[in-house]
């Protein structure tokens, strides 16, 4: 990775404090918190800003339904985007609010200028007006009577100030065509120039008090109070010191990413770079618009009851979990549909079926085979340096990603290093190898494993920091690399022989959560009898069919519940040579068993596999230790092998 010399300064809109936030409000934040922990992680100096829009219409009306003061109302909400912002652990240096005097102050200095020079001026406007969007449109730009997003519309003739933004149509023509990074993605840019081929009007920067008097007042006519779009745009340069701070200001403008949803493009890529070319400051490096989260095909909406709350997810999931789907699943710059099966199946695939389960084995046998330290490695296979190419392409994989703005893919490079380091011990089969006594073997092989985990836990650091640091901690690196740098993820050998690991945990338990609607009805009494009747009547006709001698009554083998599970953990019983104790999911519940293998398998070869599992046993106790169920194998000269399933059943699947 190569780090930026100068600085990274990036931005998320700022929210309305109207209502509570969404999905699609963390996703942003999210996403900015993620790219400013990349950017540290290359030793660039960077400014990470967030914030809320407190003023306008929607706030008004918010407050007024509410019966309290628009500031009493926006005191009340913005709590609730910062205490999100805490739980999702996103490291922001600055919050700004639009009703703070640092950010009034400014926004009036700049109307105030603007208008001395005649970049503001007084006139009567006509036209129509979306209070959701708080935006104005023309005849033109109505769509079946309504915004071209599909909101209603009312109509407006009154006395109110302009900003002149029309003059400047051919300039931001100009400076788009001959600056293609300015707007991103590509068709996000496209789309801002077909907007330009149509005549641009100018901006109406103003309401009356008597229609709406909450926001900035204008300072050369009091009675109107600023447009809550020209205001709340000011937040990207206020809150760096413009005109208060020139050396602040200075170190971090330009910004090198508005980040933004498509929705708000217009405002941005238009409104936006005039202001600034008016008032005689450098424009963004980059304004980029992502997609929007859907559910079931269509846009989150409040209106429409399909908000999915990140507090609820977080609160059945983790803070980390949420944030590894939001940042894995989009491509950046196109929509992507959330839906709750979908984060559990990526969940349990990428982070605790591949990811949990390498760290577990790999952890688990260094603290069992090298008294819980780093081990110091012998020569080196090629299974060695395959492992290490694989996960230094991983390395250079994100490095591409960060600046393409194309996250998922660097994402997925890192899972595939993981899958990699999972082949890399089923072939090398440490747990054989440890069998045979080869300690000098062995070393090589767990060393390789820690170090491709420590290069992982550094790079998904900043997707999810609270669980890579949770790893990089059982890794045994000291307090103060925890946060991983370029410097000690750009090589292979970092991990320093006989280091003290940290203790080893479950970082990612499985998850299993069926929905009431896909569980199983009990059937309708009329329907059960049904159905024992024709078990009767199948019963009756095996007897008649079979001899009796030996066999198994149907009835009884219907009592038998087999089940599919997978083994989270594995160890020895103590002081039996023979039994192993099991921790297994099955679906809706976690379960103990205890089962005489370990004169066949390694408990680390055990760690991951799905296999079949009597489940409504009752409980006994085997050498002191409860087992409740017990799992299938097969003997014969060769040995004992468990029963294993073909393909991702999934844990609790039934067994026919």
């Amino acid at each position: 990775m190569t780090a930026e010399p100068n600085k990274f300064y990036i931005t998320t809109p700022i929210y309305y404090v109207n209502d509570a936030p969404h999905i699609g409000h963390a996703y942003t934040t999210i996403l900015a918190d993620v790219l400013s922990r990349y950017s540290r992680l290359l030793g660039t100096p960077t400014h990470f800003l967030t914030g809320t829009d407190e003023h306008g219409q929607k706030v008004f009306e918010a407050a007024r339904k509410g019966g309290i003061t628009p500031q009493e109302h926006a005191d009340q909400t913005v709590v609730r985007f910062q205490e999100l912002w805490e739980r999702l652990g996103v490291s922001h240096d600055d919050f700004i609010r639009t009703t703070e005097e640092r950010h009034n102050v400014v926004v009036q200095k700049i109307l105030q200028d603007l208008h001395e020079r005649d970049e503001i001026y007084e006139g009567n406007y006509e036209g129509w007006y979306s209070v959701s969007e708080e935006r104005f449109y023309t005849d033109k730009d109505l769509i079946d009577g309504k915004s071209p997003e599909g909101k209603p519309v009312e109509k407006v003739m009154e006395k109110n100030y302009f900003f002149r933004m029309s003059k400047y149509q051919e300039w931001l023509i100009d400076y788009i065509e001959q600056n293609p990074e300015f707007i991103r993605p590509k068709h996000r840019r496209n789309e801002t120039l077909g907007y330009l081929q149509k005549p641009l009007g100018d901006l109406c920067i103003s309401r009356p008090k008597t229609r709406m008097p909450w926001g900035i007042e204008l300072p050369f006519d009091s009675d109107y109070v600023c447009y809550v779009w020209f205001d709340a745009l000011v937040n990207y340069i206020s809150a760096i010191g413009y005109g208060q701070n020139d050396e602040q200001f200075k170190k971090w403008w330009p910004a090198t990413y508005h980040l933004i949803g498509k929705d708000i493009l217009a405002t941005h890529t238009v409104y936006w770079p005039t202001m600034l070319k008016a008032m005689g400051v450098p424009q963004p490096c980059s304004v980029f618009a992502h997609g929007w989260w859907l559910t079931s095909g269509e846009k989150m909406s409040k209106s429409d009851g399909n908000v999915i709350n990140p507090m609820d997810m977080i609160d059945r999931y983790g803070v980390d979990a949420l944030r590894y789907y939001l940042m894995a699943e989009m491509t950046l710059g196109q929509d992507a549909t959330f839906t709750e099966k979908g984060f559990i199946e990526r969940y349990n695939s990428d982070l605790a079926n591949d990811l949990g389960n390498m760290a577990s084995r790999a952890l688990k046998m260094l603290d069992r085979h090298f008294e819980g330290r780093i081990p110091l490695p012998g020569p080196l296979t090629a299974a060695e340096d395959s492992l290490r190419d694989d996960t230094l392409r991983a390395v250079k994989a994100m490095e591409e990603s960060i600046p393409a703005m194309r996250l998922d893919q660097g994402i997925g490079a890192v899972i595939d290093a993981v899958r990699s380091a999972n082949r890399y011990f089923e072939s090398t089969a440490p747990w054989t190898v440890a069998k045979s006594g080869d300690m000098e073997r062995l070393a090589t092989i767990l060393y390789s494993a820690a170090e491709c985990l420590r290069i992982i836990s550094g790079l998904l650091y900043p997707v999810i920091p609270e669980k890579m640091t949770e790893l990089r901690v059982m890794l045994g690196i000291e307090k103060d690399g925890i946060e991983p740098s370029l410097k000690n993820l750009a090589g292979w050998g970092g991990l320093t022989p006989q280091t003290p690991l940290g203790k080893a945990a479950t970082l990612f338990p499985r998850v299993d959560v069926k929905k009431k609607s896909e569980q199983p009805q009990k059937p309708k009494k009329d329907v059960k009898k049904k159905m024992e009747a024709s078990t009767d009547k199948k019963v009756e006709e095996k007897k008649e069919s079979a001899p009796e001698d030996g066999l198994l009554d149907i009835k009884d083998f219907f009592k038998v519940q087999l089940r599919v599970a997978q083994i989270l953990e594995a160890e020895k019983v103590p002081k039996a040579d023979k039994l192993l104790q099991l921790q297994i999911d099955l679906g809706e519940e976690k379960r103990q068993l205890v089962a005489g293998i370990a004169e066949h398998y390694e408990p680390e070869a055990l760690i991951g596999k799905k296999i079949v599992v009597v489940a409504n046993l009752k409980p006994a106790k085997i050498r002191g230790v409860v087992s409740n169920g017990m799992l299938l194998a097969a003997r014969d000269e060769s040995g004992v092998k468990i029963l294993t399933i073909d393909g991702d059943a999934l844990p609790g699947s039934e067994v026919s």
